[in-house]
């Protein structure tokens, strides 16, 4: 399906979807990021909704501005899968031994590792440069330098909301280990102070929405965000790679090392800033909600609790900018949800799936979530299947 055009104010919106299913906060965001006096393109993938400072499922394409709202507070929040060579047959008629297992390995909700973990002794894990990494904490912002010590023990947990781990299997009974998760909170707040500094700025006073407030490039302030954006994005992706090790550990020890192996990590970030080059332009391209799709590139689609996931290859749709939707997307509030489905409707729609069925993660029931095929369709010039995962077992925070 190509995508359909809406006026905008300085660019036209582009949408990988009905502009009529769009709700209308939605759509105003929309037409406020087109408004931008810095923009230079704006792209809606399909699993497009209202969301705080942004919409969620946009693509925001700026010459020498960033808008750290845009970014949203989970910088660097995205995916990670990796195939095994178990299958379908390997799996115990009772996966609850199993969940437990993972869920002792990786804290969930706002819990995190008693002591920080040590990467070296994590079997196949592939990271470098920890020591760099880390000795670049002190030149974050100042107002979270006395989160070190949270910021290294969080490294391998989960997060709460829709963030999950997953264990999956493929048409063809393979069995994938998913995970959805970002940089915890010390991502949350280096994104609250940079919006805060963002809304003060006096080229921002008379913006049509001050969420929407930018940093320029060639100032101290968007030098600033940039250093912090960048490492935080890092700290979400190096999270994702210690709970994939630490699950793959879990599942290893399980079946065994002769009988399990493992396939080559797929990760995408899907709330991120990258610099992109466009028409001969260089570009802040900021992706909320979205993951890169160009040619070539494997991303991850995940629906809900129990609609699967898609393993997609990207096609290079520039007109995209480079991009697909990065889940099925809410079709309803969190609130709205508690409001509209009990427990029964939950245990009813994760039926066959080992997870929790109870009143805490009601507002990610699969029915407050958009259709995972109908966005996958839409999204046809912008990525091809490669697989197509069902859920096991899935644990969320």
């Amino acid at each position: 399906m190509p995508y359909q055009t809406l006026k905008g104010g300085r660019v036209p919106i582009r949408l990988w979807t009905d502009p009529a299913t769009v709700e209308d906060q939605a759509l105003d965001q929309l037409k406020n990021v087109s408004s931008l006096p810095w923009i230079e393109g704006l792209a809606v993938m399909p699993d497009v909704h209202y969301g705080k400072g942004a919409t969620v499922g946009s693509v925001i394409a700026m010459r020498d501005a960033v808008s750290p709202a845009a970014v949203g507070v989970d910088i660097g929040c995205g995916m990670t899968a990796v195939k095994s060579s178990l299958t379908v047959d390997d799996m115990p008629d009772d996966l609850a031994g199993l969940r437990s297992r993972l869920e002792k390995a990786i804290p969930v909700g706002r819990y995190s590792h008693k002591e920080p973990v040590d990467p070296s002794v994590l079997p196949g894990l592939k990271e470098r440069g920890w020591y760099d990494f880390w000795k670049d904490f002190d030149d974050l912002h100042p107002g979270v330098r006395a989160r070190f010590g949270r910021a290294r023990a969080q490294m391998g947990s989960l997060g709460g909301g829709n963030h999950f781990v997953e264990l999956c299997a493929d048409n063809s009974g393979a069995i994938w280990l998913v995970l959805h998760s970002g940089s915890r909170n010390i991502g949350k707040e280096l994104a609250e102070h940079h919006v805060e500094a963002a809304r003060k700025l006096p080229h921002n006073q008379d913006l049509p929405d001050k969420d929407l407030a930018v940093f320029l490039t060639g100032t101290r302030k968007m030098d600033e965000y940039r250093r912090d954006l960048f490492w935080a994005q890092e700290y979400a992706r190096r999270n994702r790679a210690v709970m994939i090790a630490l699950a793959q550990n879990v599942i290893t020890r399980r079946f065994g090392e002769k009988h399990c192996r493992w396939g080559e990590v797929i990760s995408c970030h899907h709330n991120y800033v990258a610099e992109e080059v466009y028409d001969g332009v260089e570009l802040l391209v900021t992706r909320k909600g979205a993951i890169r799709a160009g040619r070539g590139d494997l991303g991850i689609i995940p629906g809900s609790m129990a609609t699967g996931t898609y393993i997609v290859r990207g096609l290079g749709n520039e007109d995209s900018f480079n991009s697909a939707s990065h889940g099925a997307g809410r079709k309803m509030s969190r609130n709205k949800a508690r409001k509209s489905f009990t427990v029964e409707d939950l245990v009813e729609q994760t039926k066959g799936v080992e997870c929790r069925k109870d009143g805490g993660v009601l507002d990610e029931i699969p029915g407050a979530y958009k259709d995972l095929e109908t966005v996958i369709e839409a999204q046809s010039d912008l990525v091809e299947v490669v697989a197509h995962l069902r859920q096991l077992i899935c644990i969320k925070g």
